[in-house]
């Protein structure tokens, strides 16, 4: 049996506002506290420097984008260095003008800039009109290179697609990564709904952790945001999943740093005794390239 791999894991969930410094503050307060704690990773929230406002289309938004590198990678990374852990952060990245990007920022121990990852699937739904702000990433489902192992970072809307995740896994990831922000319309979904969505957006990532034997580690913010009537109640629930799906940590419904042990090594013991990846039919796959079977 393989020996013992052990990773601290801490997940930040927390609200956000229009104070773009108080939630930066709050981002560089979770990190220290998540280093005092013995974590060696940490994840924010998604595109927590803002609220989400995705929730509807104004060009005076992209105001608040930026280079990365640019003043909060710089920032966040100080914090990750003087922390001691690895920061998976995210940010609405400024590429060139009208080319904006979903990104997240893998900042090493050291400070260092150690990768990106832009989201990849970008939702247009009510209340979430993702695709007037992000261009679709362009740079893979490719796993980024940490002192404390190989991350598999992707972002929300990214989380329900089976195949993203199986991508990671098949490039040498080792965690799955989720910064999030999801929530209930109390205007019209019923505490039935509210609780069927909860239990598909973690069962959906349950399934990923038991398919590919591998931890999973999802964010999301908490608080009511947007105007009378586009309100978005962020349902926290952020958690950690080991690799058979079992629960290591899951929050409530407040602010709240998450501490988790996971111990890397059980992914091989695992993919010993369920050899999924050895009898995967991939020859008889070639239609998961297509829309639809028509």
């Amino acid at each position: 049996m393989p020996d013992a791999r052990n990773l601290t894991v801490a997940v930040a969930q927390y609200a956000c506002t229009d104070d773009v410094e108080a939630n930066l503050a709050s981002a560089e307060r979770y990190i220290a506290a998540a280093g005092a704690a013995g974590a060696r990773l940490v994840l924010l929230p998604e595109l927590h420097n803002t609220p989400y406002f995705c929730q509807r289309e104004d060009p005076a938004i992209f105001d608040y984008a930026e280079p990365i590198p640019g003043p909060s990678s710089q920032r966040l990374a100080a914090a990750a260095e003087k922390a001691g852990v690895v920061v998976v952060a995210s940010l609405f990245e400024r590429r060139a003008p009208g080319l904006y990007h979903n990104t997240a920022v893998v900042l090493d121990a050291d400070g260092r800039l150690a990768g990106r990852y832009r989201k990849m699937h970008i939702p247009d739904d009510p209340e979430y009109y993702e695709k007037y702000y992000f261009t679709p990433g362009d740079l893979g489902f490719t796993p980024i290179d940490t002192s404390i192992g190989r991350l598999g970072v992707l972002v929300c809307w990214d989380q329900w697609y089976p195949e993203a995740a199986r991508l990671m896994a098949l490039a040498g990831a080792e965690l799955l990564i989720y910064p999030s922000a999801i929530g209930w319309d109390d205007a019209t979904d019923d505490a039935a709904e509210q609780a069927r969505q909860l239990g598909a957006w973690q069962g959906v990532q349950r399934g990923h952790a038991i398919a590919n034997h591998l931890p999973v580690v999802t964010s999301n913010r908490v608080g009511v945001e947007g105007d009378a009537g586009t309100e978005i109640r962020f349902w926290g629930h952020s958690f950690v999943f080991g690799p058979q799906g079992e629960t290591r940590a899951e929050a409530g419904e407040m602010p709240e740093l998450l501490i988790a042990d996971l111990d890397l090594h059980r992914t091989e013991t695992l993919r010993r005794i369920w050899p999924f990846f050895r009898d995967r039919r991939i020859d008889a796959f070639g239609d998961l390239t297509r829309r639809f079977r028509d």
